[in-house]
């Protein structure tokens, strides 16, 4: 059986992983990746759509003219046009699902060593080091693309015109990032928690392990003439 202070220590980590492989979920599963105003000009009107949308879909509304034209729902891969900004949308997904993943075997890592002790040197803290950066890489690659894809392949606006085929000249757009996104920074945190509490306990261990091994010019005097 493990020491009490390993099984609270791989305890705290295993909260930390889990709570990091929930958020992933919550990233994968909301709509509220961004927030979108994008403006078009007409020949006797301008056109402002409103779309707020995640990875899989979103709702969209336009105002023209002071007129409000009633929303919809929309699904991303059905009105997206742009073969390389889908592409990218699903790499962001399979990126993300890969974490969750990794995220689940870094719990499983955690849980078994604040209950056990494994006899193989990659089921512990390694196994934890390992999964947890992995995670983070994962997930901060995820919210570096996601911005390339709206700045760089104008995915608001390509959706937008999915939306609304009669829409004219672009003027301008406007983009604010929601809770879902963000959501993956706090992700990165708890891995990077996870591994800070595995680390603590793992150098602790291995201070305490060269203390006891100590050579034998530091013992007293007196017990070295004995």
């Amino acid at each position: 059986m493990p020491s009490r202070k390993k099984s609270t220590m791989f305890a705290m980590a295993f909260l930390t992983c889990f709570c990091s492989f929930v958020m992933i979920c919550v990233v994968l599963a909301t709509q509220h990746w961004i927030s979108s105003k994008v403006h078009f000009s007409g020949t006797n009107s301008t056109t402002t759509v409103s779309l707020t949308y995640g990875l899989f879909g979103g709702t969209c509304e336009q105002f023209s003219s002071g007129l409000l034209v009633p929303g919809m729902n929309f699904q991303v891969a059905d009105i997206l046009k742009n073969a390389k900004a889908k592409g990218i949308i699903t790499a962001i997904i399979v990126i993300l699902v890969l974490s969750l993943l990794v995220s689940l075997l870094s719990s499983g890592f955690t849980c078994t060593n604040a209950v056990s002790n494994p006899y193989q040197t990659f089921l512990g803290p390694i196994a934890v080091y390992t999964w947890n950066s992995l995670c983070g890489i994962f997930v901060l690659v995820a919210m570096i693309l996601f911005p390339v894809n709206i700045e760089g392949n104008g995915l608001s606006v390509e959706l937008a015109h999915g939306c609304f085929s009669a829409l004219q000249t672009l003027v301008k757009s406007e983009h604010t990032y929601g809770y879902s996104y963000w959501i993956m920074l706090l992700i990165i945190f708890l891995n990077i928690a996870s591994i800070i509490i595995v680390y603590f306990y793992d150098h602790a261990r291995y201070s305490k392990k060269k203390e006891q091994e100590r050579p034998i010019e530091n013992a007293p005097k007196d017990m070295i003439l004995f």
